[in-house]
């Protein structure tokens, strides 16, 4: 039996021709946006509003993240609703339309075409995220268990689909102006609703329940985990707040408010660690716990990049970018390599030898893989963060080439663990 699933859980757990698909468009997805990474290095040097620094952050953020995390949310929502999926022609649709939504949106700006690909990629987007939200909304409701970390990912969707929703209406202002202000200004907004209210309710809300799961520990504190929510969506409504109503140099309070909650997850998930049962700790999870911490550094760039701004009345783009690339390339990367690692070789697992567990010895899930493909890939993905980082700060062009040369090893080697599971096939004594 994979730890910390149940029976009941495996019999609840979606179909892994609905889930796997997410996982395989995700890691294609991180080869392309470090590829792009790679060969447009030196615009990270210049403004943040560049055509090719859009275009790897929509990457990043909608085909590497946000595909992944639909895939295994698909795979977990049921196990944390102890319920089943509602629909997975549901879920199908929201895969198609993403698929082919993304590259389109894409596309139009890495050529800065904000015609028709660019529409049709946001609308076909929007949708597929509509449709997510209704399988997981249904679900719930379905569900006769309800708790907090299912409200965290409902939460979760629905600033998903606000951020989305806005994103598609900033495309269309830049040919059928219908907003106060250009595209630019309102861009601060679509991001840190996307980052605030999708990744990090959604990172926390599901992180919550997988650590301690994968650490066999029975810690439990939803008291933590109700105030934890309540803080992120406090600050991302005073975020909003301040940027439409109150002077900027107001944000610190939805960053204090942040970093608090982001303190408490850290003290949760040490709290966890300290009562696991299972003492040793195996690098796919130590890379997640990693990932916790460096939550904090994006907010600590902000306080300094509003401390800036005070100061000057100006924004430092290389900080701004910085901030960013430490939120999609740092965080956000960290704990899906970890995450993916843990939770796909249970899903192909299941596939290949759930029927067979009780007939004969099978593998363990993490044979699966290659651990020591995944140590490579998390020595390359480690260093070429924190070169192309560094490069950001000082700036200096001649570190972001081999940063991104690493960040792009490390997506090989993670492809190719990716593909290692997929074509597993059971062998005939298994």
């Amino acid at each position: 039996m994979f730890p910390g699933f149940s029976n009941s859980s495996i019999a609840k757990t979606t179909s892994y021709k609905v889930v796997l698909p997410f996982y395989l468009y995700a890691a294609f997805s991180f080869i392309a946006a470090t590829i792009l990474l790679f060969v447009s290095s030196n615009s990270f040097l210049s403004h943040f509003f560049e055509p090719k620094v859009l275009a790897v952050t929509h990457a990043v953020a909608l085909g590497w993240g946000t595909m992944i995390i639909l895939g295994a949310s698909h795979q977990l929502v049921p196990v944390l609703i102890e319920g089943e999926l509602y629909s997975n022609k549901l879920a199908y649709t929201s895969f198609v339309l993403s698929a082919i939504g993304i590259p389109l949106l894409i596309y139009g700006f890495y050529v800065f075409d904000m015609g028709s690909p660019a529409k049709w990629g946001g609308r076909f987007v929007v949708l597929s995220i509509l449709a997510y939200l209704i399988n997981v909304a249904i679900s719930i409701k379905k569900s006769k268990k309800e708790n907090i970390h299912a409200v965290f990912v409902f939460t979760a969707v629905i600033w998903l689909f606000i951020t989305v929703s806005l994103g598609l209406a900033l495309v269309y202002n830049f040919t059928y102006t219908f907003i106060p202000h250009d595209s630019v200004h309102y861009l601060p907004l679509h991001a840190h609703i996307g980052i605030i209210g999708w990744f990090l309710l959604l990172v926390i809300g599901v992180g919550s329940r997988l650590i301690p799961m994968f650490l066999i520990s029975k810690y439990k504190n939803t008291k933590i985990l109700w105030a934890i929510y309540i803080l992120i969506n406090v600050a991302l409504l005073s975020f909003i707040l301040i940027f439409y109503f109150l002077p900027i140099t107001l944000s610190f309070i939805p960053n204090i408010l942040l970093l608090a909650s982001i303190v408490l997850f850290i003290f949760y998930c040490f709290a966890a660690y300290k009562q696991r049962i299972r003492k040793q700790v195996d690098e796919q999870v130590k890379l997640s716990l990693l990932s916790t911490l460096l939550m904090a550094i994006p907010i600590i760039l902000l306080f300094i990049i509003i401390a800036v701004f005070v100061k000057k009345d100006a924004i430092n783009y290389h900080e701004t970018i910085a901030y960013g690339f430490v939120i999609f390339f740092g965080w956000i990367t960290a704990i899906i390599l970890g995450m993916t690692f843990k939770t796909m070789p249970f899903i192909v697992w299941n596939k290949n030898y759930h029927k067979r567990s009780s007939m004969g010895k099978t593998p363990n899930p993490k044979d699966l893989f290659s651990n020591i493909v995944f140590k490579w890939m998390a020595v390359a993905y480690l260093l070429g963060f924190a070169i192309f980082l560094i490069g950001l700060l000082i700036p200096n062009s001649l570190l972001l080439k081999p940063g991104a040369a690493l960040l792009l090893i490390a997506a090989v080697l993670y492809n190719w663990n990716v593909f290692k599971m997929l074509y597993h096939k059971p062998k005939k004594n298994d």
